[in-house]
C-alpha cells in the first residue's frame, strides 16, 4: 500500500533548512581551524611553562675541574669584575672597606621580598643576578626590587652552565633575559654572572671564550671574593661569619634569595649588615663600586691597569655591537636594546627599555603570567578529569553488573525476573528512510522474519533514488510506503507515528537489520505501565574494517554499558534511533520528534522523562546498524550527534529546577550526560597531552607506566562489557591502537561541537553514505 503526503506549495527559493545548511557549511571549516587553534594554544602553553621550569632544554651538566692554562695569568690573579674594552681583558677589585651584597638565583616570591625588606630597615642597596625565568614568573617582584634602587643583573634564562653551550644558545638565554627584565621593570642590564661560577681564579679554558664572547657583547662579567655557603644552611653565625672579607678588604659577597628554604639567609643578612657597618664598611652595588673606582682613578690622573681598571659600567666593546638578542640580522648590545640610562650611579649599569624590546618583554611576561595560571589550574582539572573518568568506570562496572543480574538472573524469592504479562499484541515499526536503495531491502526482509506481529511503514523522505520503488517491490502485505517531502528525520517519524495503527511504535533506521526476535524482545517492558519508551541493544554490522572494530568496541563498552547504568539509575539519556520503542500515546504526548536540535533521539527521550515515563534499556533487543566506513563519515555523524546532544540539553535545562520526574532527571540524569559525556570527553585529551609532554620530557617509563595502568582499566572495562554482550574478545586487540587514534578523533569531534554551540552555529541534517553491506545477523556474526 502507498500513501503520498501532499506538499503544502512549492517555492523556487531555497528554504530556511537549505539557508542554513549553506550558511554552516560555510562556516565549518573556519570553526575546525578554531578548535585546533585551542589545542595549539594549550600545547603552547604547556611548552612555555615546562620551559621555564627546566622541564625542556634542560642541560644539568655543571663542569669541574677543567684545565685553565689558555687563561691569562693577570685575569687569574685578578678583581671579580671583569669587563673588555677594544678586546682587551681587564679586572677590577671592589674597594676596601666596601661590600657588594649579590644575590643569585631569584626572584622568588617569598624570600626576596623578605631580603628586600632587610635591606630597606638597613639603607642598603645590593645586586640581583636573577634567573629569566623566575623574572618573567615574579615581574612584580622585580619591579619592586629595582623601584627601591637595588640594581640587576642577568644569571640567564634557564640557570644553564653555559661552557657546555653553543654560542647561539648563550644569545639566546641573554636575549631571553633581558626580554624578561624589560617585561618586569622596564630596564636592561650590562651586568652579568654565570651559573655556577664562582671566584674569578675559577675560569678554565671552556668557561673563558664564553667570557670573551660576553665581553664582545658589551656585558661586564661580575664573580666573588666572598662566599656566604648560605645555601649549605650551616647557622646564622657560620653565614655571617663566611661572609665576612680579611684583612679590611673590599669584597663582592654573594648569598642566595632562592633555591629552598633561605630562613637562616634572611636572619643573617641583618646580623651581617649591622656588623660590618660596625667595622666601618659601606655598602654599594657593582655599579657603585665601579664608579667609586672611576672617581679614584680619576683623581690619580691615570688610567688604571689590569685590576684596578676605570672602564664605565655601561662602556662597549667594537664600536657597541653585540648583544644576546638579533635584529635584522645584527647583532646588539645591552645598550642599545635599552635606551636610555637608568638615574642613580648604583644603577648605572641599567637602562631603560624601549621600543620593540619594552612591548616584546611585556608580551613575553603576559604570556607566562598565562601559563602560570593555566597549566595549574589544567593539572588540578586533570585530577578531577581523571577521578570522574575512574568513577566512571567503578561505577559502570558495579551498575551494570547489578543490571545484567536484575534482568537474567531473576529476582524475589527464586522468580524469574519480569516485566509483567507477554506482550504480544501487535506494533508498528516505522522506517524513515532518506536514499536508502542499498539497505532498504535487507532491512525489510530483516523485518519480514519477526516473531512479534508488526505492521511496517516506510516514511520516504524525499528519496533521489528509487528507495520506495524498492520497497514495494519486495511484496510484503504488512508494508505500507509513505512519500513526502524532504523534511528531515524527525518529520519523517512524526509522519509515521500519525500514520500508525497500533499503541506501540518500534523506530528504527533504513540501514539496520533486526535479528527475528528483536521486535518482540523490545515491547515486553511495555507489561509496565510506568514504561514509556524502551532502548534496544544496537550493534556494529560491518565490523570487520579497523574504524568498524573500534566503533564496534565503542557501541558494546560505550554506550551498552552505559546504557545499563542509567537504567538503574532511571536517568537513560537516549534511545538509540537504529532501535528503540515507544507508547505512540506518549510520544504525541510530548509533541513528537522535535526538530529543535540533530539529536532527536536524545531529546524526546529527555522529553519522556519529563513528562514522567520511565525509560528502560532492552539488552536482548538486537539489531545490526551499519556504521560510517570512513574516517569523514564518522566525523561528520560523531560531530551530528555531539552537537545535538548539547542542544537537547540546553532546551531542557529548566528540568534542574523543576520538581517530580522532570527534576529527578535534571538533577540526577543531566548532571552525570553533562559530566560523563562532555566535560569529561572535552577534557580528556589534558590526559593524553599530559602523557605525551611527560614521556617526552619528565620521566618517559613513569608516564608510560600510568598510560599503561589506564589501559588496563580500560581493558577489564571493556572485556566485562563483551562478557555481558556475549562477544567474542579478539575484537579487544584492536584497543590499545583505539585509545591512540580514534579516541583522539572523537575528542576533536567534541571540541568541534562545543566551539560550534559557544559560536551559535547551526547544522543540518547530514547523509551518511552506505554500501548495504550489512545483511542478515546470521551473516554478521
Amino acid at each position: 500500500m502507498t500513501t503520498t503526503t501532499p506538499a503544502r506549495g512549492r517555492r523556487r527559493a531555497p528554504s530556511r533548512m537549505e539557508r542554513a545548511a549553506g550558511k554552516a557549511a560555510a562556516l565549518q571549516k573556519p570553526r575546525v581551524i578554531l578548535a585546533l587553534l585551542l589545542l595549539l594554544a594549550l600545547v603552547s602553553v604547556m611548552l612555555l611553562d615546562g620551559y621555564l621550569r627546566s622541564e625542556i632544554g634542560n642541560d644539568a651538566r655543571v663542569r669541574d675541574g677543567a684545565a685553565y692554562d689558555k687563561v691569562p695569568e693577570k685575569i687569574l690573579d685578578g678583581g671579580p669584575i671583569l669587563t673588555f674594552a677594544n678586546g682587551a681583558a681587564r679586572t677590577q677589585s671592589v674597594p676596601k672597606k666596601t661590600i657588594v651584597l649579590t644575590f643569585d638565583d631569584g626572584p622568588t616570591a617569598n624570600w626576596t621580598p623578605e631580603v628586600l625588606k632587610v635591606l630597606e630597615k638597613n639603607d642598603v642597596e645590593a645586586t640581583f643576578f636573577m634567573v629569566g625565568s623566575m623574572i618573567s614568573r615574579y615581574p612584580d617582584v622585580v619591579k619592586t626590587l629595582v623601584d627601591q634602587g637595588n640594581e640587576v643583573g642577568i644569571h640567564t634564562f634557564t640557570h644553564v652552565d653555559l661552557s657546555y653551550q653553543s654560542s647561539a644558545r648563550l644569545q639566546r638565554e641573554l636575549k631571553q633575559t633581558q626580554l624578561a627584565l624589560a617585561g618586569a621593570a622596564g630596564v636592561t642590564t650590562t651586568l652579568f654572572r654565570a651559573p655556577y661560577s664562582s671566584e674569578i681564579s675559577a675560569v678554565d679554558n671552556y668557561s673563558w671564550p664564553v667570557y670573551k664572547e660576553l665581553g664582545g657583547l658589551g656585558y661586564t662579567s661580575v664573580f666573588v671574593d666572598t662566599d656566604s655557603d648560605d645555601w649549605k644552611k650551616p647557622g646564622v653565625s657560620k653565614i655571617v661569619q663566611w661572609a665576612t672579607p680579611k684583612n679590611n678588604q673590599g669584597a663582592i659577597v654573594l648569598m642566595h634569595d632562592a633555591g629552598g628554604d633561605r630562613s637562616q639567609t634572611i636572619e643573617a643578612l641583618g646580623t651581617y649588615i649591622k656588623k660590618m657597618k660596625a667595622k666601618g664598611y659601606t655598602f654599594t652595588t657593582v655599579s657603585g663600586a665601579q664608579a667609586e673606582l672611576n672617581r679614584s682613578a680619576s683623581r690619580a690622573g691615570g688610567t688604571g691597569t689590569a685590576t684596578g681598571s676605570t672602564l664605565s659600567p655601561g662602556q662597549r666593546a667594537n664600536g657597541g655591537q653585540a648583544n644576546g638578542g638579533q635584529a635584522n640580522g645584527q647583532r646588539t648590545g645591552p645598550g642599545s636594546v635599552a635606551g636610555g640610562t637608568a638615574s642613580g650611579a648604583a644603577q648605572a649599569a641599567q637602562r631603560k627599555a624601549t621600543g620593540a624590546t619594552l612591548y616584546e618583554g611585556k608580551a613575553l611576561v603576559y604570556a607566562v603570567a598565562v601559563a602560570e595560571w593555566v597549566v595549574p589550574a589544567l593539572s588540578w582539572f586533570l585530577v578531577v578529569v581523571g577521578v570522574a573518568v575512574m568513577g566512571r568506570f567503578a561505577m559502570m562496572l558495579v551498575l551494570a553488573r547489578r543490571h545484567h543480574r536484575q534482568r537474567n538472573r531473576g529476582r524475589g524469592r527464586g522468580g524469574r525476573f519480569s516485566w509483567g504479562p507477554t506482550v504480544t499484541r501487535p506494533v508498528t515499526v516505522i522506517v524513515p528512510a532518506y536514499n536508502e536503495k542499498e539497505c532498504i531491502a535487507n532491512t525489510l526482509r530483516s523485518l519480514a522474519r519477526s516473531t512479534h506481529p508488526i505492521e511496517i511503514i516506510v516514511v520516504d523522505d524525499g528519496s533521489e533514488d528509487n528507495t520506495s520503488e524498492i520497497a514495494e517491490s519486495l511484496g510484503m502485505p504488512n508494508v505500507r510506503v509513505i512519500r513526502q517531502e524532504n523534511a528531515g528525520k524527525p518529520a519523517a517519524l512524526n509522519n509515521g507515528v500519525r500514520n500508525a495503527r497500533y499503541d506501540i511504535v518500534v523506530m528504527m533506521d533504513g540501514d539496520t537489520v533486526f535479528e527475528p526476535d528483536a521486535v518482540h524482545q523490545l515491547v515486553q517492558p511495555f507489561a509496565d505501565p510506568e514504561i514509556g519508551a524502551v532502548a534496544g541493544n544496537a550493534k556494529v554490522g560491518n565490523r570487520d574494517t579497523m574504524i568498524g572494530a573500534w566503533q564496534h568496541i565503542e557501541y558494546v563498552m560505550g554506550f551498552n554499558l552505559d546504557r545499563r547504568m542509567y537504567d538503574l539509575l532511571r536517568c537513560m539519556p537516549t534511545i538509540p534511533g537504529a532501535i528503540g520503542a515507544f507508547r505512540r500515546d506518549a510520544v504525541l504526548e510530548v509533541g513528537g520528534m522535535s526538530e529543535d536540535t540533530l539529536a532527536e533521539d536524545t531529546d524526546i527521550t529527555i522529553a519522556m522523562h519529563r513528562a514522567g515515563w520511565r525509560v528502560v534499556y532492552q539488552e536482548h533487543a538486537k539489531a545490526w546498524t551499519e556504521a560510517p566506513g570512513s574516517f569523514r563519515q564518522l566525523w561528520s555523524q560523531r560531530y551530528r550527534w555531539s552537537y545535538g546532544t548539547m542542544q537537547a540539553l540546553w532546551k531542557h535545562r529548566k528540568s534542574l529546577t523543576d520538581r517530580g520526574p522532570s527534576g529527578r532527571f535534571g538533577r540526577v540524569g543531566m548532571p552525570l550526560v553533562v559530566l560523563f559525556q562532555i566535560v569529561t570527553p572535552v577534557f580528556a585529551p589534558l590526559i593524553d597531552v599530559f602523557t605525551v609532554y611527560s614521556m617526552i620530557f619528565v620521566d618517559f617509563r613513569a608516564a608510560l607506566l600510568a598510560w599503561l595502568a589506564v589501559l588496563a582499566v580500560q581493558l577489564v572495562c571493556a572485556a566485562y562489557a563483551f562478557r555481558l554482550d556475549r562477544e567474542k574478545y579478539r575484537y579487544l586487540a584492536m584497543l590499545p591502537l583505539q585509545q591512540l587514534a580514534y579516541r583522539q578523533m572523537m575528542y576533536l569531534v567534541l571540541i568541534h561541537s562545543c566551539v560550534t554551540a559557544l559560536t551559535g552555529g547551526r547544522l543540518r541534517w547530514q547523509k551518511l553514505k552506505r554500501t548495504g553491506e550489512v545483511g542478515t545477523p546470521a551473516g554478521v556474526s
